[in-house]
């Protein structure tokens, strides 16, 4: 006797041999590919202290700050990598598992969905490498003031980009330009978005302008429950609410209606 499954099996099924395929994927790379996955946000991290460092000794002013520099690029930064990441990742993730779609039971939204956990997966392995090397190198202020903050910034960040993923994923698959654009921006994004200073440091004008851009929201809602003595007074809720729920709808939107033609294409 044969017992048909349930949709809600047959997804989860699909999902995880998805996920494990995507990180066996990703694993399996080189040992060169492994190291940079982990190691990566480190030498970022290294780097951009140092030429902050550098900048602000050139200046002759002492750098005086009420909280770790280390600790609050690192939160900044493992936060963009994981929206960046999503984003890359899901704008090839129809192009790279069109063969799989030849089985019925896998869809497209299912390739970045799948891709999304293991940016999640992968991200929460480096937070957990940076914790124990800041406890072996005992540093001060490491673990967050607020981690419910923290965790939210972080869940919130990923539905964010699992929103403006698929719009990209979609728009990619028809104009291979919009992921050449996703490209170009990218370093932009991580300049202006809040990574290597507080909103608070800069000039009334400037910070007036950047608000504009959703990310630095959600790095001001992180580093201000990460680090202590920053806080929240730059971040607009219903902004980052409106730009998590219009590109998730628009993205799904276009989704159902395109899915016979992503599938075919």
């Amino acid at each position: 006797m044969i017992v048909a499954r349930k949709p809600l099996h047959i997804f989860t099924a699909v999902l995880r041999a998805l996920f494990l395929r995507e990180l066996d994927m990703r694993m399996s790379v080189g040992k060169s590919g492994l190291f940079w996955t982990f190691f990566e946000p480190f030498f970022q991290i290294f780097i951009f202290v140092a030429i902050r460092v550098a900048i602000v000794n050139h200046s002759g002013k002492a750098l005086t700050t009420h909280y770790d520099i280390g600790v609050f690029m690192a939160s900044g930064f493992i936060a963009f990598n994981l929206f960046s990441h999503i984003l890359n990742a899901s704008k090839g993730a129809f192009q790279a598992n069109k063969g799989l779609f030849a089985y019925k039971q896998v869809k497209p939204i299912d390739t970045i969905l799948s891709r999304v956990l293991v940016e999640i997966f992968l991200s929460s392995v480096i937070i957990c490498l940076f914790l124990v090397i800041g406890f072996l190198l005992d540093v001060n202020n490491l673990l967050p003031e607020n981690p419910l903050m923290v965790f939210a910034g972080y869940l919130w960040l990923v539905l964010f980009s699992l929103g403006i993923g698929l719009v990209v994923a979609v728009g990619n698959t028809f104009f291979v330009s919009v992921g050449k654009f996703i490209g170009i921006i990218s370093f932009g994004l991580l300049i202006f978005s809040g990574v290597f200073f507080p909103l608070v440091s800069l000039p009334p004008l400037a910070q007036e302008a950047l608000l504009y851009n959703p990310l630095i929201h959600f790095m001001e809602m992180i580093h201000g429950g990460y680090v202590l003595g920053l806080d929240d007074r730059f971040v607009d809720y219903n902004y980052m609410l409106m730009w998590t729920i219009v590109p998730l709808f628009i993205g799904l939107w276009f989704y159902r209606r395109l899915e016979k033609r992503i599938i075919s294409q």
